[in-house]
């Protein structure tokens, strides 16, 4: 008896993870990937940053598993509340937004690691790991960017014209509303907003306000 008290003692406390992620598909595979983790488990999953919040109130877990882009408000807004609703969570993104800038945005923030989705999966174990253990995780390729500045300045690769369409759209007006306040044919403001979208590497009119309000491009 005295052996198997021992053997328990030093079993390795389980590391209970949230994972938030609005792509069913996305979260199943980041289940699979962590329960097969020794020590790992799942406790729940959410879509959004407001049910990330609730379930991270309700089961208090080692780590929240966050993307950054999901249904709602900006899950950024979100982690102070996340963080004051259990202290003891620690943060990990998960995000196809490679921009120094925004993982800066993140540990400012306060969240614990910073992993893009196109990262190896040993990378994403060791950041949750790492996170888990109190350490800051920063995919290395990013965090090499960020130590030497080499912030993409995307916003300023905008032309005036695009950032004029951008701030619009962002204000809620529509493609023909911002033809009228440009003098432009709606076929154009089209054309620019593709633009904008590749360059960006946005996909919907949710992030681009996001993107928008997040570089001071309009006002609150």
């Amino acid at each position: 008896m005295p052996d198997a008290v021992a053997d328990r003692a030093q079993e390795p406390a389980t590391t209970t993870i949230v994972l938030a992620d609005d792509h069913t598909v996305i979260r199943n595979a980041l289940r699979m990937l962590l329960d097969a983790e020794p020590g790992f488990e799942v406790v729940a999953e959410a879509g959004d940053a407001d049910t990330a919040l609730r379930y991270v109130r309700g089961h208090k877990p080692a780590v929240l598993l966050l993307d950054l882009n999901m249904p709602g408000r900006s899950s950024l807004e979100a982690v102070p509340e996340i963080l004051a609703a259990s202290p003891q969570t620690e943060i990990v993104v998960l995000t196809m937004q490679n921009e120094p800038a925004f993982a800066r945005r993140a540990l400012q923030a306060g969240v614990r690691g910073y992993v893009l989705k196109e990262a190896a999966d040993a990378e994403l174990v060791q950041a949750v790991r790492s996170a888990a253990a109190g350490d800051t995780y920063l995919q290395p390729a990013l965090g090499a960017r960020l130590a030497a500045g080499g912030e993409s300045r995307q916003a300023d690769e905008l032309s005036e014209r695009e950032r004029d369409v951008l701030r619009l759209i962002a204000l809620g007006h529509t493609n023909a509303e911002v033809a009228e306040q440009l003098f432009i044919s709606i076929r154009t403001v089209e054309s620019h907003r593709a633009h904008i979208q590749q360059k960006l590497r946005l996909s919907s009119r949710a992030e681009l306000v996001r993107y928008a309000l997040e570089r001071g491009l309009v006002e609150t």
